[in-house]
């Protein structure tokens, strides 16, 4: 690339540009000084003045001089420092976010931990509860058949309540007869 670049700037065409648009010692009646800063900026007009009518295969070389030029323009006048200062920012910028990247993950893993724990302790809670109803039905199942032998009991015994009763009103009526019979005699004699 570098070879191409010197081809270039030694081609006729380039010196005959070149010639154009710097003044000539000769043309000029007062020295005038000229610095750094002017001749680079001249010296990209030029290169941008034959970008538009140089070769296609020259063109790549042209871009490269352009962008030195401008690249020294730009170091001249303190642009590298100013880089520098908004990398070194970034550099900043980038370690309190993973600090703050950092405080959140150890949050974050805290917060989870917490609710595995309390995860834990519902499936835990729910189990009891379920062993609890299990048992609960149990209680149930057994009382209401415990219920159903009292109620059979129960009307058992009210028969044998009214049976009975009855065997009382029958002897009661027998015992009342006897003791009128009873009366009857003891007046007849």
């Amino acid at each position: 690339a570098l070879a191409d670049t010197i081809k270039v700037l030694n081609d006729d065409d380039a010196l005959d540009l070149f010639k154009k648009t710097l003044p000539s010692a000769s043309a000029s009646l007062v020295q005038v000084r000229v610095n750094a800063q002017t001749q680079r900026s001249r010296a990209l007009a030029t290169i941008r003045a034959m970008l538009k009518s140089a070769d296609k295969s020259l063109r790549p070389s042209l871009d490269l001089l352009a962008l030195t030029l401008q690249g020294k323009m730009s170091l001249s006048q303190g642009g590298f420092e100013k880089v520098i200062k908004m990398v070194d920012g970034m550099v900043e910028t980038l370690k309190t976010e993973q600090l703050d990247d950092d405080h959140k993950r150890e949050y974050c893993a805290t917060q989870l931990d917490l609710a595995e724990d309390k995860k834990k302790e519902l499936e835990r809670t729910a189990s009891d509860e379920g062993t609890a109803i299990a048992n609960a039905e149990e209680t149930v199942a057994t009382l209401t058949e415990e219920i159903a032998a009292l109620e059979k009991g129960m009307k058992a015994l009210d028969k044998s309540v009214a049976q009975a009763t009855e065997d009382r009103k029958a002897e009661n009526s027998e015992f009342k007869e006897l003791m009128a019979s009873d009366s009857a005699a003891k007046e007849l004699l």
